[in-house]
């Protein structure tokens, strides 16, 4: 199915305003990152989430102010957010740290927290979950998390330069850490937890926006054999042009699913869907825009390589006119 038929947009003649978005957006966020953090799920900053049902409606405050009685100097540090669905009247209650990392030590604060509401007289509620992560496991997990993510960008960076050229896989790394840095900048600005789900998300939206550059490459590269005398910036413009439609069907129904699962799939999933959201968004973005401005940049506007090496052309000449044959003359005849 075509949806786009012979477009010849100049995508190149916005890279730099793309580029100053991006930067603009990533710099927010770094100014964000520094001042406000980002927030860490129990998986990575060790810690114990209780999730508990009200009987009644009951304020986020009222929680509050029924765990700092048992929490003294320490209740800022207490996390207390609504859960899910309104009508089921959850509340989140995340105690940062957990103190020991030994069997019973685990579960005092749980423990704790149960106690404290119980003392704090918010109404009579039900324990609906809990989650419980020592602080060595949250520092593994951060370790293990970083570290798949760095080794994702080595491999694609070695695979591209290996299957196509070096030039082609820095403007795909590059692409891919600018999803990533814009993606960490939007969830800081909206204060999403930095979990397990959201580590997930941020690989599968890596490998996504690497394969959507990849079929734009694959373009520019067959484009490349048969366009030898035009300009690089043209032969990249044709291709995406070309793979456009191709584009367009494929991010759009991953983003379709991705706002499903946002809209439907419970608090649980906000996280990892949002993250997805932005990915699919930026990654689209990034594989259109910067990646390809990146190869533009490392190799010149000029002419291909190939045609650059070509071999001049001989110089046009004339070609040779006929010589007329001279009628042979007519002997005299003898008088």
């Amino acid at each position: 199915m075509h949806i786009f038929k012979h477009t010849t947009y100049d995508f190149l003649r916005w890279r730099w305003h793309a580029i100053a978005l991006s930067w603009i957006i990533i710099i927010a966020g770094a100014i964000t990152f520094a001042t406000k953090g980002i927030p860490l799920g129990i998986e990575f900053a060790g810690g114990t989430a209780v999730i508990v049902q009200f009987d009644q409606p009951v304020s986020v405050q009222q929680v509050r102010q029924a765990l700092d009685k048992s929490f003294p100097g320490g209740g800022q540090n207490v996390v207390v957010q609504t859960f899910g669905d309104p009508a089921q009247r959850q509340v989140m209650i995340r105690v940062p740290h957990v103190g020991a990392e030994s069997g019973g030590s685990l579960s005092s604060t749980k423990q704790q927290v149960v106690d404290a509401l119980k003392k704090g007289n918010v109404g009579a509620f039900k324990e609906s979950g809990t989650e419980i992560v020592g602080p060595a496991v949250g520092k593994e997990l951060r370790t293990r998390g970083l570290s798949a993510t760095v080794l994702s960008l080595v491999g694609i960076l070695l695979y591209l330069a290996f299957r196509f050229q070096f030039s082609f896989g820095v403007g795909a790394v590059v692409a891919t850490v600018h999803d990533l840095l814009i993606t960490i900048a939007f969830l800081a600005f909206f204060r999403y937890d930095m979990s397990l789900n959201v580590v997930a998300a941020i690989l599968t939206m890596t490998g996504y926006s690497t394969n959507d550059t990849i079929v734009i490459f694959d373009r520019i590269r067959e484009n490349l054999r048969g366009m030898r005398r035009d300009s690089l910036n043209h032969v990249i413009n044709v291709s995406i042009n070309q793979t456009l439609g191709r584009t367009v069907i494929t991010s759009g129904t991953a983003l379709l699913t991705a706002l499903a699962l946002f809209f439907f799939g419970g608090e649980v999933l906000h996280g990892f869907a949002f993250t997805m959201v932005v990915g699919i968004i930026t990654g689209t973005y990034s594989s259109v825009f910067i990646a390809a401005a990146i190869v533009s940049f490392w190799r010149g506007t000029g002419p291909t390589r190939a045609a650059a090496h070509a071999p001049a052309a001989a110089p046009a000449t004339a070609p040779p006119q006929p010589t007329r044959r001279s009628k042979p003359q007519r002997k005299a005849r003898a008088s």
